[in-house]
Formats: C-alpha cells, sequence, structure tokens
C-alpha cells in the first residue's frame, strides 16, 4: 500500500482526530507520525487559521495534562520490574535483584510529566509558594533609610 502525502488543506476531520487522540494520552508528535497525518508545521499554521480548531486544541492539551496525572500515578504505583531473578550458572532462580535501571527509568517518566505540566499549566500544577512573617504570620515590611553620612541639622 503506498504511503499517502500529508495534507496541507485543513481538514476538520483530521483536525477532530488530532484533538480526540491527544485528549486519549498521545503526543501530537505520536499523532503525526501515522499515515495521512500533516505535518506538525502544518497542524501549527491551522491553528493560527482557525479558531474552533484552536480551542479544541486547547482543551485537547488540558485533558492530555489530566492523562499525564493520572498516568503518574500508574507508574509509580507499578513495581512489577522492579525486581530481576538472580540465577545461578544452571539458570536456576536463587534470589531477586534490584532492578536499578527499571525504577530510574520510572523516575524519569514521572519527573518528566511533571516538569512538562508544571510549564504547561503552572497555577494548576506548579510549585505554589507562600510568603509568611514570622510564626506563620502577616509579612510586615520594614522601610529603612539610609543616609549619605551628613547628620540632619
Amino acid at each position: 500500500m503506498a504511503k499517502t502525502g500529508r495534507p496541507s488543506k485543513f481538514s476538520q476531520k483530521i483536525a477532530d482526530e488530532i484533538c480526540l487522540r491527544m485528549a486519549d494520552g498521545e503526543s501530537l508528535n505520536q499523532i503525526l507520525k501515522g499515515d495521512g497525518m500533516p505535518s506538525r508545521s502544518m497542524v501549527m499554521r491551522w491553528l493560527r487559521q482557525d479558531e474552533m480548531f484552536r480551542d479544541n486544541y486547547t482543551r485537547a492539551r488540558e485533558d492530555l495534562l489530566e492523562h499525564w496525572s493520572d498516568h503518574i500515578v500508574d507508574i509509580a504505583d507499578d513495581g512489577s520490574n522492579d525486581f530481576m531473578d538472580r540465577t545461578d550458572k544452571d539458570g536456576e532462580v536463587i534470589g531477586e535483584l534490584v532492578n536499578h535501571e527499571h525504577i530510574t527509568r520510572s523516575r524519569l517518566r514521572v519527573d518528566t510529566r511533571k516538569w512538562l505540566m508544571s510549564k504547561l499549566a503552572p497555577k494548576k500544577y506548579g510549585d505554589q509558594v507562600a510568603v509568611t512573617g514570622a510564626g506563620g504570620g502577616p509579612l510586615t515590611i520594614e522601610i529603612v533609610r539610609f543616609s549619605d553620612g551628613e547628620k540632619d541639622a
């Protein structure tokens, strides 16, 4: 089967598919690898030119962040590959070893999603900074004026 060329004219059907797949957890890069999908630059052009697509895309991106939020919990809770069987020279299992590579990769997957979420939606997923005064009370501001060395007369 011959591979079809990338579409250049706006297609509501393709725009809807992009938004649906993104809302379901796929990145734009993953989506655009498929046959019949436009180039990234074409999608960016469509976003600038079509208000309805832009609105739907914005909502799909928000849904993608929610998907990542749920996925973070799944990754953190999945310990299925955290250990490997340790075998002797005959292939008999004699114990378990910690699979540090898997644990590190899982941490990277979680941290990447958290970082992206904090940058794409900082009000919702960013670090919250609270500034308080002594003992958790209100912040007080003291204005100090420095003299230039001359005494007031």
